[in-house]
């Protein structure tokens, strides 16, 4: 079966692949819906860029950032919005707006009062592995086992959330390619995703234009599809659950075509 594909909303001036293209409401929100139109299956939308050396902007910025296009969106969007966030204050405004899905990328650790805010409304939230913080993760990232120190920070976050009052089956986890991980960590993580399926939740990859997709040519995010892609290919062999993507009509075309080769009467049936 195909992953779903979140589609990748930032509204912020300085996120690495799209920073200032949608800090419009109205530039915003028209590549919401084209996102829909295109195939995807949720649209996560960011106000706060957490690329390696950003510095947090304040809660009141990111509420100012995001809560615009929320209102402007809700009741045309007809699927899931998630909240890229990491606090309960700009989570809580967004779930009133209609988000259902939470992307931490703290997993949690950053604000103690999102756990329980995404218990009481029964969200889902995706837990994402992080060394560090964002402004200096990506300074001489280091591991013994990178396979196995993920596994288990994944694995007590897991458990964090469930004492907290969250189903587990409303967990989604990511090991969080280039979030404190070296060049070579990255391709040895989405190498070995299996590695993380004991874990027993569903499992998101998200390699889009990252840095390290862009080693082989040394292309500008913009220019980092075919390496993206690649992820892609590697995340559906995998059997994962979610690819987070900002080329939402190139993965989707991409996994139909994917999932036809492995299964041509699919052709001509609708594949996904």
């Amino acid at each position: 079966m195909n992953p779903k594909v979140l589609g990748i909303l930032n509204v912020t001036p300085d996120s690495f692949s799209d920073g200032g293209q949608f800090t419009r409401v109205d530039a915003a929100r028209s590549r919401a819906l084209e996102m829909v139109q295109q195939g995807a299956d949720a649209i996560d939308v960011g106000g706060e860029s957490t690329r390696p050396g950003s510095v947090a902007v304040s809660v009141e910025e990111e509420l100012q950032r995001v809560l615009p296009l929320l209102e402007a969106i809700r009741g045309d969007v007809d699927v899931p919005i998630s909240i890229d966030t990491r606090r309960a204050a700009v989570a809580r405004e967004a779930i009133a707006l209609g988000a259902r899905i939470v992307n931490d990328t703290s997993a949690l650790q950053d604000d103690p009062a999102l756990s329980s805010l995404i218990a009481d409304h029964q969200l889902t939230v995706i837990l994402m592995h992080r060394n560090g913080i964002p402004e200096t993760m990506q300074r001489d990232p280091c591991y013994v086992d990178v396979l196995e120190q993920i596994r288990a920070f994944l694995e007590e976050r897991i458990e964090f959330a469930v004492a907290a009052g969250i189903s587990r089956d409303q967990i989604v986890i990511d090991p969080g390619l280039g979030f404190g991980k070296s060049i070579a960590d990255n391709y040895q993580i989405t190498s070995n995703l299996e590695h993380f399926r004991s874990l027993g939740v569903p499992l998101l990859l998200g390699a889009s234009r990252k840095s390290f997709t862009g080693i082989f040519d040394a292309s500008t995010p913009a220019g980092r599809l075919p390496a993206s892609l690649a992820f892609v290919a590697r995340a559906q062999r995998s059997e994962v659950d979610w690819v987070r993507v900002h080329d939402v009509e190139e993965t989707v075309i991409f996994l139909k075509a994917m999932a036809a080769i492995e299964d041509p009467q699919l052709i001509g049936e609708g594949v996904r």
